[in-house]
């Protein structure tokens, strides 16, 4: 619905999606046999009234939803990713906390806890994902069809041109992440019969894979965000939502007709995870890079009064996302002097002691922060924006390096498992220090010498603006996003195998 409708109709449009989230929602509930469990909540032992009251809960907290991202804007990308972050908070309001007290329970906000409701927290972010995804049809129907000007209007529709960059995209990512890690970690080796099937038969399934994730964030994103960073970040919640919707569900149903969504289930399965979250990283920035050099070759140039030229902003980028670095590897240090990591990050290049080790984890905090400020300059208004991309991409490197590149280049297998990641968290603590001070470091530096969002000109207030609604939009909830599924999953899955 278009953002200016009466408050009637937000209501309206809200419950409607939560209705069709509260579908897919129920029927996993079905499918699990805890509909009981729900009807319990009004002190009868029904199926059915437990349905009624899932769906009556649906309807509710989609109202709620729809009033909470009025503001927002109405892109799909956008309005999903609000319903994920929606979803997972309540999980934690409801069944963690509120439920309980309705039974008259105590609330036990442990790890026990946790892992005992994890099927919930997949059904939550499930319902959410719809949610969000029908209140953005909805509000792109209602705009259209009011004829509301540009800026109120949802995403462009994606064309045919977009499904194609998509698919290539995909195909590309499916391939380099399947040539990087192999079929055993990939993303399809959640289903163990797919890994008894004919060489043949699983390479069609893994490209098939690619072109369904690159349509589909195609889909959300019909055009590419300005920079490469936020899409990155972007595509790593994607990444965890394709997970939850074909390797912890469809899949599973398809294969065995049931759902494993068991802490256990999950856990044994959780090596799959950091290469849904690498592959979906591919896809949007090969989807981004595709974007940009299409409107570069087929659209008219902006103009860029009064602006520097791209040598001298790569240049800048360059030395304050090494410094930014620097800041946040003194950071990280902490963290790593406490588990006595250098003498082990020493041996990356054949040494033993702590100061080499000092040194190797100095420099690549340094190369890190520099790819941070190619990717994330001129992306940051605001210490929040900048806590927040900041620990998101510290995030990625603790899935890339830490989880990934550093057990491989000791000669090790990549830390994938529950058990693993579960081990790896004070290293994941580290990690988002790193971002969250690289993050502020460098959009202080940016802010005092080159604060992109003064407009010095038009065409540069112009794309100051498009950028920082961009930014406003669904970036507090990708950020929420990717640090609770973060810790969630990573405590709640790590005694569970």
């Amino acid at each position: 619905m278009a953002r200016n409708g009466s408050a009637t109709d937000l209501v309206a449009s809200g419950a409607f999606a939560g209705v069709a989230g509260g579908l897919v929602f129920g029927a996993a509930m079905v499918v699990l046999g805890v509909l009981p469990t729900v009807a319990s909540l009004v002190r009868v032992d029904s199926p059915l009234v437990g349905f009624v009251v899932h769906m009556a809960i649906a309807a509710v907290i989609g109202a709620l939803f729809a009033v909470l991202v009025r503001h927002q804007s109405p892109g799909a990308g956008e309005t999903v990713f609000w319903g994920l972050a929606y979803g997972m908070f309540w999980w934690y309001l409801g069944a963690l906390t509120l439920r309980l007290v309705v039974l008259g329970q105590p609330v036990q906000w442990t790890v026990a806890a946790a892992q005992e409701a994890f099927p919930s927290l997949l059904g939550h972010l499930l319902y959410g994902a719809t949610t969000g995804l029908v209140l953005a049809w909805i509000r792109q129907h209602d705009s259209d069809r009011a004829g509301a000007p540009p800026t109120e209007r949802a995403d462009t529709p994606v064309r045919a041109g977009g499904m194609l960059r998509g698919a290539v995209a995909g195909v590309v990512s499916a391939w380099l992440i399947t040539a990087a890690v192999g079929e055993q970690y990939g993303p399809l080796a959640v289903s163990a019969a797919m890994a008894q099937r004919p060489l043949g038969t699983v390479t069609a399934a893994v490209f098939g894979l690619g072109i369904l994730a690159g349509v589909g964030f195609a889909a959300l994103y019909p055009r590419a965000p300005d920079a490469a960073g936020p899409s990155l970040v972007r595509g790593a919640g994607f990444g965890f939502l394709l997970w939850v919707v074909l390797g912890l569900t469809l899949v599973p149903l398809v294969e065995d007709g049931a759902l494993a969504w068991s802490a256990q289930a999950v856990a044994e399965v959780f090596v799959t995870l950091p290469a849904y979250l690498l592959f979906c990283v591919a896809v949007a920035a090969v989807y981004t890079w595709i974007d940009r050099v299409w409107r570069l070759l087929f659209t008219a140039p902006v103009e860029r009064a009064d602006d520097e030229g791209p040598g001298a902003r790569t240049l800048r980028a360059v030395g304050r996302g090494a410094l930014a670095g620097c800041v946040g590897g003194l950071l990280f240090t902490m963290v790593m002097a406490h588990l006595d990591l250098f003498p082990r990050v020493a041996r990356l290049v054949g040494g033993s002691s702590a100061g080499v080790g000092l040194t190797v984890h100095l420099t690549i905090a340094l190369i890190v922060g520099v790819s941070y400020g190619l990717l994330f300059r001129r992306q940051t208004h605001d210490l929040a924006a900048a806590i927040g991309w900041g620990t998101s991409y510290g995030f990625l490197w603790w899935v890339l390096g830490g989880l990934t590149l550093f057990p491989v280049l000791l000669g090790g297998e990549p830390l994938w498992t529950a058990e693993d990641a579960a081990n790896s968290f004070p290293s994941l603590v580290g990690h988002l220090a790193y971002g969250a001070g690289l993050g502020v470091t460098f959009h202080l530096l940016e802010a005092r010498h080159d604060p992109w969002w003064v407009p010095r000109g038009a065409a540069f207030a112009a794309r100051a603006s498009r950028r920082r609604a961009q930014m406003e939009s669904s970036a507090p909830a990708v950020w929420t996003l990717v640090v609770l599924m973060a810790f969630t999953v990573t405590v709640a899955l790590g005694g569970a195998g």
